[in-house]
């Protein structure tokens, strides 16, 4: 079994449990609230700004044997300049407050999950962070132009709130391609298990930020 089947299938039940979080099932029914999009975008931002940054200290970090991984990296890197701008433009673009929204600090969950990504590379092992890549563009295949088409309908908001949900549901599909090909050129043990290892610990770290949300949802609707 290739690395990226296994690693699919030992996430099978944490994708599964990240589908029933409640405001991703929502989000997919068409069922969020304006500020609710605006919310999950702020956590986006948050985690987002930090994609270029954290690629830049894992090619930094490869050891000698994986310098034909250092090409992958520095292609991905080129490909992820400037995303966080386009969330900001999609907070205003729906109604929010763009400088609120990128000074605001993010919620614990997302602070969490940045700091283990950035452990992961300095302290564990740099190709884990493939780990991270596989959840959140995983998730992104699966999700993103779904939710935002629905979302897009229900909300009545213009196409330009959507730039960067839509444009990753298409741009990571490719992405996963070439992942799964790269993890499959992993051989050394301790590289495969890393990254096995890291992408369960990113669907619960960044299933937590979806639940967070799902709280402050809960929260808000109560007091209403």
């Amino acid at each position: 079994m290739s690395l990226f089947d296994e690693i699919e299938a030992q996430t099978h039940g944490a994708r599964e449990g990240f589908l029933t979080i409640p405001v991703v099932a929502r989000a997919l029914s068409g069922a969020v609230g304006r500020a609710e999009y605006i919310a999950f975008l702020g956590q986006a931002y948050h985690h987002v700004r930090h994609t270029v940054p954290l690629l830049m200290a894992c090619g930094a970090r490869l050891p000698d044997r994986l310098d034909w991984l250092g090409v992958t990296v520095a292609e991905y890197i080129g490909e992820e300049i400037g995303h966080e701008q386009w969330i900001l433009d999609d907070i205003a673009a729906a109604g929010g407050d763009r400088e609120a929204a990128r000074d605001t600090p993010p919620l614990p969950a997302t602070e969490l999950m940045v700091a283990y990504a950035y452990d992961l590379v300095n302290r564990v092992n740099p190709v884990g962070l493939f780990g991270m890549v596989y959840v959140l563009e995983g998730t992104s295949v699966a999700l993103a132009s779904r939710a935002a088409e629905t979302l897009r309908h229900s909300l009545g908001l213009p196409k330009s709130a959507f730039r960067y949900l839509s444009s990753h549901g298409s741009l990571d599909q490719a992405h996963i391609r070439v992942l799964a090909g790269l993890l499959d050129r992993l051989t050394d043990p301790a590289d495969r298990a890393a990254v096995t290892h890291a992408a369960s610990m990113f669907y619960r770290l960044y299933g937590d930020i979806f639940r967070s949300l799902s709280n402050q949802g809960d929260i808000a609707r109560s007091a209403a």
